[in-house]
């Protein structure tokens, strides 16, 4: 079986990636924010890309989850940390190298990035035969790097390395030092003189004593006498440096690139698995979700907005989680209410599921049914431009129009507080053609309006209200249920909580 990584099952991703670029609904969705959470700290890996290429097949998505579900189990997620943490330490060993000037020591540390490699690969070898994958995509790695662990080429560049350590390791040598001249030898069991001064004067020790200790700088490039002095080193051990030196010009390239590649493509599991750390330890859950591109009958329970939940989580609170579903020719799901009452965010919980169901991510919510959709349109209210000559009932226009232009039964559109600049009767009267072509595109659509009339214009529409407390209608619960629009009942409740209904004005009037 050929290994293409774990990401991509078809090995595509390097193609993929040099055209990929954060969609336009990012910012709309707060997905930008979502996303800067979860590769903050890991900027090395240059980890965004990975989350700008939604997958079109449901299989690879079954792919990725398969990946995530062996990595939930605690001791194998831990030894692939361990794993990249030795990598990390192998380039920042390669990457020192590159800024030393001395090439003794350039080789000294190029030769002890090919150690911790060779001890890192190894080791994966066996946590990853330990573990026993389900998933095909670690266990086509389990498979590759026993075969790369187990090649001729590997084992001669351990082997060579380990014993290129120990030779070094042997090599021991006295300073003298007279004045301004410094002469190098092999050592001779010299005894160590300064560790017998220390034990001299112990005894005569008396009480708290003056420390005249002093602390060396603790740079890794060597100074010029350091330098000089490694010189002499090397001519009285020839053979074992002239060996660094060759094994060192002969590897230049010695890391297996598919083995660097899964090092960078494994952080996209890593980074989200440590991303909702924060939000299970507030009990907020996740799940794997079906995705399909046949059925549009989608659902998920107990769903949130991630980038919002982020924000309340480190302010000490939870957020409001809701429900939705869409079955048989239901397609469009209009949200009506109180504003501020969490009809945009339940908008963007919809487009954040269904995006990062799209990326073979776990999404909120305790089960879902989402829809592998082809685009993401998004239309949510922007500041009206100054430089720009178009009015913002304009701005809307075109924008809409350019969404319907491109748009196809397989899309989803949000739609969040459009036509707002104009009249009720117009902006009715618009959002009625628009719907009217929604609907014969038959594409998924979630639509926030202060429109009551359209939660009811077709079988395919769905009314959602976002809703308050009976007792006190000014205090929102942002529970979004599927209920049919009150937008009357609402105002009723608010004139009565203010006593302006009319039996109670006319009431004060005739008193």
């Amino acid at each position: 079986m050929t290994f293409h990584g774990i990401l991509f099952r078809r090995g595509l991703g390097q193609a993929l990636e040099k055209r990929a670029s954060a969609p336009p609904f990012f910012s709309d969705l707060n997905l930008d924010q979502i996303v800067a959470a979860i590769t903050a700290g890991k900027e090395d890996y240059e980890l965004k890309p990975f989350f700008y290429l939604p997958l079109k097949d449901p299989d690879d998505i079954v792919f990725r989850h398969e990946v995530t579900q062996d990595l939930e189990q605690p001791q194998l997620f831990e030894d692939i940390k361990t794993f990249n943490a030795s990598m990390h330490a192998m380039r920042e060993h390669l990457a020192q190298a590159e800024k030393l000037h001395y090439e003794r020591q350039k080789e000294r540390w190029i030769l002890d990035a090919v150690n911790i490699y060779c001890d890192a690969v190894t080791r994966l070898a066996e946590d990853l035969s330990r573990a026993c994958p389900k998933s095909r995509g670690l266990s086509g790695l389990r498979e590759y790097v026993a075969r790369h662990v187990a090649s001729e080429g590997f084992t001669t560049l351990r082997a060579q390395g380990r014993e290129l350590a120990a030779k070094l390791a042997t090599i021991h040598y006295s300073v003298l030092i007279n004045g301004g001249f410094v002469q190098v030898r092999r050592y001779d069991g010299e005894p160590d003189y300064g560790a017998e001064v220390v034990t001299t004067f112990e005894r005569f020790e008396q009480g708290t004593v003056k420390e005249y200790a002093f602390s060396f700088d603790d740079s890794v490039e060597m100074n010029h006498v350091e330098a000089l002095i490694l010189d002499q080193v090397v001519k009285l051990y020839p053979e074992i440096f002239s060996e660094l030196q060759q094994y060192v010009s002969e590897r230049g390239d010695f890391a297996d690139p598919t083995i660097i590649a899964f090092d960078r493509e494994v952080q996209f599991y890593v980074a989200y698995l440590e991303y909702l750390e924060a939000f299970r330890k507030a009990g907020l859950t996740f799940c794997y979700p079906r995705v399909s591109r046949a059925g549009k009958e989608v659902y998920d329970c107990q769903g949130f907005d991630l980038a919002l939940a982020g924000k309340l989580i480190r302010e000490e609170a939870v957020p409001v989680c809701n429900d939705f579903h869409l079955s048989g020719q239901e397609r469009i799901i209009v949200v009506s209410g109180p504003n501020q009452g969490g009809k945009t965010t339940f908008a963007r919980t919809f487009g954040q599921l269904h995006y990062l169901a799209s990326l073979g991510c776990l999404v909120p919510g305790t089960r879902a049914q989402l829809f592998l959709f082809d685009s993401l349109f998004t239309h949510f209210e922007r500041e009206e431009d100054v430089g720009d000559l178009r009015g913002k009932l304009q701005d809307d226009l075109v924008r809409v129009h350019d969404i319907l232009e491109h748009a196809t039964p397989d899309s989803i559109i949000i739609m969040n507080e459009v036509f707002t600049s104009t009249t009720s009767q117009d902006a009715d009267i618009l959002s009625r053609r628009i719907a009217a072509r929604i609907m014969l595109l038959d594409s998924l659509c979630v639509w926030v309006t202060f429109l009551d009339e359209l939660a009811s214009l077709s079988d395919t529409t769905v009314s959602m209200v976002s809703t308050v407390v009976p007792e006190n209608p000014t205090v929102r619960t942002y529970k979004i249920v599927r209920r049919p629009a009150d937008g009357l009942a609402y105002a009723l409740s608010i004139a009565e909580k203010h006593g302006l209904t009319y039996d109670r004005i006319r009431g004060r009037i005739g008193s």
